[in-house]
């Protein structure tokens, strides 16, 4: 059983070697014709048998992922460039292969036949973990950077306030915070850096600033951006709009800290009620038997002291 299984992995490893070297010699002869392969937008000069492997993992990407959520992902990961793109791909493709290699060896090394039905299940699980497991981190990843932009936004919003008070334009006020502000806003500072590309294009800016608050996907960001577009196209006063924003902000901020703060204080006292009244119970027991009430008030005012700060 195990020799058929090695056996079979290494005709499954052949075939797909001689479909990739077949694949890359038709993509030569494309290239010459025309460059318009799906990662040879963003790095035409990238060539070989890598390439190839990276675009079978969009392939196989795209086999799961249907609604086309990965592109907006990967620019909320702050993966834009092309080798990050690259890399992606190219682990979406490596990673459901190196979780069934491991099942085999393991398989391999066990050599126990009547563990069959029981690798051929870990087969499927691997296959299937990792197929989701790149697509996995990148949901961590993007989720991690939009909760750094959403803790930017607040210090955003002083910066502009600044420097609309200063007599700068909205083009103006992006290019100070991107030049000057990469230390304080490290994520919002890369973003609108690709908003000052895309304006330097010929871009409008209200479009350009929808297009932002859209792909990145952070509710504060957005109805900041909201204002600036409104004055973008309307004109008016920016000032008191933007400290209003940052007003209901902070407001939503404190509600959201209030709500985390009951829901500890709840599980604290469930914690407490689940394991400190049984041990409670058992060491006032103990105490009681020594004849002195000393530790038993201090054993009292330790539970009233653990109850008022639980509360």
């Amino acid at each position: 059983m195990l020799a058929a299984a090695f056996f079979l992995g290494i005709i499954a490893l052949g075939l797909l070697a001689l479909l990739l070297v077949q694949r890359r010699q038709r993509k030569r002869v494309q290239r010459r014709l025309d460059v318009d392969t799906p990662l040879a937008a963003e790095a035409s000069a990238r060539e070989g048998l890598m390439q190839e492997l990276a675009e079978q993992g969009q392939k196989v990407e795209s086999l799961i992922a249907t609604d086309g959520e990965t592109p907006r992902l990967l620019v909320q990961a702050g993966w834009r460039s092309a080798d990050a793109r690259y890399g992606y791909y190219l682990s979406q493709l490596l990673a459901p292969l190196a979780t069934t290699l491991l099942v085999v060896v393991a398989w391999m090394f066990d050599g126990d036949d009547g563990k069959a039905t029981t690798y051929l299940m870990l087969l499927l699980v691997a296959v299937f973990g990792g197929l989701l497991l790149p697509r996995y981190f990148l949901r961590k990843r993007a989720a991690a950077r939009r909760r750094r932009i959403a803790q930017e936004v607040p210090l955003f919003i002083h910066l502009l306030v600044l420097l609309f008070e200063a007599g700068l334009s909205t083009r103006q006020a992006f290019a100070s915070l991107v030049r000057e502000g990469s230390g304080t806003l490290p994520e919002l500072g890369g973003e609108f850096a690709m908003v000052l590309r895309e304006l330097d294009a010929g871009a409008d800016t209200a479009e350009v600033l929808k297009n932002l608050g859209d792909v990145l996907e952070v509710q504060d960001l957005s109805n900041v951006l909201s204002v600036l577009r409104q004055m973008d196209r309307y004109g008016g006063e920016i000032r008191e709009p933007l400290l209003e924003t940052l007003q209901v902000l902070e407001e939503r901020r404190g509600m959201d800290l209030r709500e985390k703060v009951n829901l500890v204080s709840g599980r604290m006292t469930v914690v407490m009620v689940l394991f400190f009244f049984p041990v409670g119970r058992a060491m006032a027991e103990q105490l009681v038997a020594l004849d002195t009430y000393t530790w038993v008030y201090l054993f009292a005012l330790s539970i009233g002291f653990a109850t008022t700060m639980a509360e």
